[in-house]
């Protein structure tokens, strides 16, 4: 079930799409649960999503508004998901938005302390030709468990774009706003 947006008493449009959000570019945000999605989400959009590491907090869509340079665009907070094979139904719906909403970039977030864990799903969505933005968050908690990410490496060998973050913290925002602007198909 997709969640409506009801911002400052504005009406909502489709039961997929707000009306204030009809025609925008989007962003898509995906991962595993309780890797810093809605955190994410929170900071491009400025929105109030409960964060919560409780299961199911993230089993609907939220969308918001957020803005690259000058230009608008749809910011979608999917359920978290494993894998592009869907077991549950929040990942069905997961891939279902990712294959027939056609964004301009898909931003794999994924905890830094779990790499090997993660890169299946990232692996999964370079190869369906989706516009994939890696996004290593909680940064800080690797390296305070020893573990050094070289994230110049890992962009090379996945050839997608990388960044490195600490959402709580703000960190990681903005490179991810100028890589999403140089690469994605968000340039107009």
């Amino acid at each position: 079930m997709l969640k409506k947006m009801r911002k400052g008493g504005k009406c909502c449009g489709s039961d997929t799409e707000p009306l204030e959000l009809h025609g925008l570019k989007k962003v898509v945000l995906v991962g595993n649960p309780n890797v810093g999605k809605s955190v994410l989400f929170n900071r491009l959009t400025g929105a109030y999503v409960t964060v919560s590491n409780y299961p199911g907090t993230t089993v609907e869509v939220s969308r918001g508004k957020g803005k690259i340079g000058d230009e608008y665009f749809e910011v979608v907070d999917t359920p978290g998901m494993y894998s592009l094979l869907p077991i549950t139904e929040e990942e069905a719906v997961s891939r279902r938005l990712l294959l027939n909403e056609h964004p301009e970039a898909v931003v794999h977030v994924v905890d830094a302390k779990n790499l090997p864990r993660m890169l299946p799903l990232t692996l999964q969505l370079i190869e369906a030709g989706l516009p994939v933005v890696l996004v290593l968050n909680m940064m800080d908690e690797a390296k305070k468990l020893g573990l050094d990410v070289n994230v110049s490496s890992l962009q090379k060998r996945l050839g997608v774009p990388v960044v490195s973050a600490v959402f709580v913290k703000g960190e990681g925002v903005e490179q991810l706003k100028r890589v999403i602007k140089e690469n994605g198909k968000l340039v107009s």
